[in-house]
């Protein structure tokens, strides 16, 4: 999908159709930490459930 409005995008404005494929890799990588912060934050909200959770499922014998 993104191709093919990227395509639609040449036809219509060439210039910013270039100016798009040459920006997408640099500001793919100043989010990639972002995303590894969230991947991280995830887990570990993760896991606090999982230790508040414990007790009932313990008792519920699952």
């Amino acid at each position: 999908m993104k191709f093919l409005l990227w395509c639609v995008l040449l036809v219509l404005c060439w210039p910013l159709a270039l100016f798009a494929l040459i920006l997408y890799p640099i500001v793919w990588i100043l989010l990639l930490p972002f995303r590894l912060v969230g991947i991280a934050v995830h887990g570990v909200l993760e896991l606090v459930a999982a230790l508040i959770l414990l007790p009932a499922r313990l008792l519920r014998g699952v």
